[in-house]
């Protein structure tokens, strides 16, 4: 990655806000026309770029069942790793950072279940995959959120009933919330390839330059916005409060990055340093190519998706519509494109390349999509080499 530390993030220029008759005139435009509009609109957005070769060979994902948060976990772990060809020469010897899911506050038991099992990363998780990256030789291991609260990462995976002492016991083990400069010094400057959707750059903490791996360890729902939040939509966290929140400007921020969904302080200057020119106020249009930018920006090289007990209709306690769900798998994989296509066939929606307007895509653009055309994988189902149980076993509709 092109990266260059910076220290001043006040340095920025405010976000373009479009007028409400001119973006309520491209709405009304995008609905008459259609899909076939929001096609020939993104073929004049950027140049599709070919697929790396090494983003095809990595274009496999295994499935293995997994129906509770005991020693199963491990196991269905591993057993996914191991369908993968093993994780050790990805590992070894490497600093790895696991980027996990707490989004919103304050965590909510939902369904008289606690958070890990609907909407948040279970603490099991986390410790078997601590325990097996450990295992294959990694050398230190940093779980990251940018969780809304002023406290440390240990004290948040505390709050959402993580067993923090079994995991540090662990070794080599440790926590940073992300939502400011946190242990850094400076922000780091992350450049998005070209040519970015929004973006030429992010500036993040240091956890997401100083490591060698990068790991979305995510929870298999859906996302009112994105349609689905595996381990792509898992980055959006990463951005850093204090520059990207309503509350931006201050190492204390903690409050949410409504200005980064097309939405929150609208009519104030908020200061998006790295955004390329306008952004529009729809939310289903700058999401989904947020996702894309930052995966662009911070590659993922082993995605990983709790599929174990989940929630369908929404991705928090604040989402209308939700249900409990029990898929009973876990998803891993070497290309978070494919991998996320894979999650999202096994949650019963048949096409990962649909546009928007179908299923589960109905409120914003497919970032699958997206993503492919920008080149960082392939999401078409019969170009993805699926290891383990096949989909058509484990498909659990989350949309009837």
């Amino acid at each position: 990655m092109d990266k260059k530390r910076v220290n001043d993030h006040f340095d920025m220029k405010p976000m373009y806000t479009c007028s409400r008759r001119g973006f309520l005139r491209w709405g009304v435009g995008m609905a008459v026309a259609g899909p076939w509009a929001l096609s020939h609109a993104l073929e004049a957005e950027i140049p599709a770029r070919p697929i790396p070769a090494e983003h095809l060979a990595n274009a496999k994902a295994a499935i293995a069942e997994c129906r509770g948060y005991g020693p199963e976990v491990k196991e269905s772990m591993k057993k996914c790793f191991d369908l993968l060809g093993g994780i050790g020469s990805l590992v070894k010897n490497k600093t790895v950072t696991v980027k996990v899911n707490f989004t919103g506050s304050p965590y909510e038991t939902l369904f008289g279940r606690p958070p890990g099992e609907t909407y948040l990363t279970h603490g099991a998780t986390a410790i078997a995959l601590a325990s097996l990256l450990l295992e294959e030789g990694a050398k230190r291991v940093r779980f990251v959120e940018c969780a809304y609260y002023r406290k440390s990462m240990e004290e948040v995976m505390e709050m959402v009933g993580w067993d923090v002492k079994s995991l540090l016991a662990l070794g080599n083990v440790e926590g940073e919330n992300t939502r400011n400069l946190g242990f850094g010094k400076k922000y780091s400057e992350i450049k998005v390839p070209e040519p970015g959707y929004l973006f030429h750059s992010f500036q993040l903490n240091h956890s997401y330059e100083d490591t060698d791996v990068l790991v979305s360890l995510a929870k298999l729902k859906n996302h009112t916005i994105a349609g689905i939040t595996l381990s792509m939509k898992n980055l959006f966290g990463i951005t850093p409060c204090s520059i990207y929140g309503d509350d931006a400007g201050t190492e204390d921020a903690i409050q949410a990055r409504g200005s980064m969904h097309g939405g929150g302080r609208w009519g104030k200057e908020i200061a998006l340093p790295g955004l390329k020119e306008k952004l529009s106020r729809d939310a289903g249009y700058v999401v989904p190519r947020v996702i894309v930018d930052l995966c662009a920006a911070c590659p993922v090289h082993l995605a990983v998706i709790d599929g174990i007990t989940s929630m369908s209709g929404g991705e928090g306690f604040w989402s209308r519509g939700i249900k409990p769900v029990t898929p009973g798998v876990l998803i891993a994989g070497l290309n978070p494109v494919s991998t996320d296509a894979v999650g999202l066939a096994v949650m019963g929606y048949p096409d990962p390349r649909a546009e928007r307007g179908t299923a589960p895509f109905e409120q914003g653009d497919n970032h699958l999509l997206l993503a492919e055309r920008a080149g960082l994988g392939t999401a078409d189902l019969a170009k993805i080499d699926v290891r383990g149980l096949p989909i058509e076993k484990v498909r659990y509709p989350f949309q009837s």
